[in-house]
């Protein structure tokens, strides 16, 4: 892996003097600890504690920050909202002048996308994560819908939340273990109705790291727009591979990293942040 092509933000402070390669190189930190990482067994999250976790990332200079699934509760509601018109406003010393992007996480649903925007809308800058799943287990014993119905849903809700905010991102949910034809369909019905950014979950830690960056390549090499947008990675840590997998990702192409503070995350956890920032540093 040629890591020095990887100008992710937390290496800005060492090379302002180097001439920053093209935005298609630059390594977006996309950190979920307020989202996924409040999903591990036994943690819970104040709103002021949300807070400062918020700050710290900002003033490490994370790229975006999932601060919450807003239509979960009235409480994640306001937590995001009130992280979009804080940090989502601050520059402090950030490298890169601008406010770190405040993200809000929503079901492919009317409802969950207007509680997001309204959620992060504050934020100067600020993003519409949306997912539906695509593996055929997901459609037909969670979803009970058939192919035809995702990729209707894909392309209404995606379009809808466009409407809403330039800034979206659209994940598969189990990407891991979607037919990869049906995935390069459902990306490009994603990229046509405006997403940004495609993130690629492997939500059951299902992958090994060749499988996952031979994932990544396939689709950015047959999903029509697939190489004018960011791909993203999200990877879960239950074979204890989730930072393998991550550098794997960005190998195969991936220029955004999902991570977590130390990993934490639902069941055995997330890729974690520092492990990735060191890794494609040394």
């Amino acid at each position: 892996m040629e890591r020095c092509l990887y100008c992710c933000s937390f290496t800005s402070r060492a090379n302002e003097h180097i001439t920053m390669r093209t935005r298609r190189d630059h390594l977006r930190i996309f950190d979920t600890t307020l989202r996924d990482g409040e999903q591990t067994p036994g943690v819970t999250l104040q709103r002021e504690e949300k807070l400062i976790i918020a700050n710290t990332l900002s003033a490490l200079g994370v790229d975006i920050c999932e601060a919450g699934f807003p239509i979960a509760s009235s409480g994640d509601f306001e937590s995001v909202k009130h992280i979009a018109e804080t940090v989502g406003n601050e520059v402090g010393d950030r490298v890169c002048g601008t406010p770190m992007t405040i993200c809000g996480l929503a079901r492919a649903r009317h409802q969950d996308i207007d509680r997001c925007y309204e959620a992060v809308s504050p934020a100067q800058n600020h993003r519409i994560h949306t997912f539906l799943a695509t593996s055929d287990i997901h459609l037909k014993h969670k979803l009970q819908i058939s192919r035809a119905d995702c990729l209707r849903q894909i392309s209404d809700m995606v379009s809808y939340a466009k409407s809403l905010c330039d800034d979206i991102e659209f994940s598969p949910e189990d990407a891991g273990r979607t037919d990869r034809d049906f995935l390069v369909e459902a990306l490009g019905v994603a990229i046509e109705a405006g997403a940004t950014t495609l993130n690629i979950p492997d939500t059951v830690g299902y992958n090994y790291p060749d499988m996952y960056r031979q994932t990544i390549e396939y689709l950015i090499a047959n999903t029509i727009g697939g190489r004018d947008v960011v791909f993203s990675t999200h990877c879960h840590n239950d074979l204890g591979l989730a930072t393998a997998n991550t550098l794997a990702g960005v190998d195969g192409g991936a220029r955004q990293v999902e991570v977590t503070v130390n990993g934490i995350g639902e069941r055995a956890g997330n890729t974690s942040l520092e492990e990735v920032v060191m890794a494609v540093n040394v």
